[in-house]
């Protein structure tokens, strides 16, 4: 079924950069952006996990670097039985983490500074065993890709009120065009996310996570704490793009950011691990 998402995902945003392309520069701009998109795909694939880590600077780290760490993820991944994941630091307070990667053979788990000093080492397993999940259900590939496609359709939201502004196409028609296309691609970028993204595979990486670590209770209190923590302050670098990435939601505010709400209710959540701890679920 991922696999279906993530062809039908990368079919829809190509459609949308020729689209964008066509309006840029005519027929010649539409050809340029669907050799863009050929490659942009290919990239995706191969490259979307690199260049998001590179986004937010994030730092390999290994058995030497950090020993207890490294310790706990072997022991989970053990349990989870899937080959162990690359691991990197994000040098931020906000706790954090995601997971990414195309497939359980090549997949990352993220985490930043903030969530290894902040959270119990109940709270912190808890918070592992979920972006593994993720890596055992092969959710990545699919949030990698629409985070990258995500990026690139805002930056020709961005071009595209440039070519406006200062005169794109030669037809008396462009400030129009112009105005239609800024109003609706970044939209369109988020509700794509949204599509692909469904809130239903953050209650299963939960549900997980939950039997991986063996103390559905730990996820619960994290994700509480987490919370907060990122409503008082963003995740440095974060955008809409790859909030979805995230085990919660690393953006603060309302307004437009509910555009780009893709997790669930945090209290629901935390209700359903609840059920798992107790044993009613």
């Amino acid at each position: 079924m991922n696999t279906l998402k993530t062809v039908i995902l990368m079919t829809v945003l190509t459609v949308l950069v020729v689209i964008a392309g066509n309006f840029l520069g005519g027929q010649m701009g539409m050809f340029i952006a669907f050799g863009f998109a050929v490659v942009l795909n290919f990239g995706s694939y191969w490259f979307s996990d690199k260049i998001v880590l590179k986004m937010y600077g994030a730092q390999e780290i290994d058995r030497d670097s950090a020993p207890g760490l490294y310790g706990m993820v072997e022991n989970l991944v053990q349990r989870a039985q899937i080959p162990m994941p690359k691991l990197y630091v994000i040098n931020d307070m906000t706790p954090n983490a995601f997971a990414t990667g195309r497939n359980p053979s090549h997949a990352a788990v993220a985490l930043t500074t903030g969530i290894t000093k902040l959270l119990t080492n109940a709270e912190l397993e808890g918070v592992i065993a979920h972006e593994l999940a993720h890596i055992k259900n092969r959710d990545i590939l699919i949030g990698a890709i629409a985070a990258t496609f995500a990026g690139v359709i805002t930056m020709l939201a961005n071009m595209a009120q440039w070519a406006m502004i200062f005169g794109g196409r030669d037809d008396e028609d462009n400030s129009i065009v112009g105005t239609i296309v800024l109003m609706i691609v970044a939209p369109i970028a988020a509700t794509l996310i949204q599509l692909a993204i469904s809130r239903s595979r953050e209650y299963m990486a939960d549900e997980t996570g939950a039997r991986i670590s063996g103390n559905a209770g730990g996820l619960a209190s994290a994700l509480g704490k987490l919370t907060g923590y990122n409503a008082q302050k963003a995740v440095d670098s974060a955008g809409p793009a790859t909030a979805h990435m995230f085990i919660v939601n690393p953006l603060r505010g309302g307004g437009l950011m509910k555009l780009f709400s893709t997790h669930p209710p945090i209290e629901e959540r935390i209700k359903r691990l609840n059920l798992i701890a107790s044993g009613r679920a």
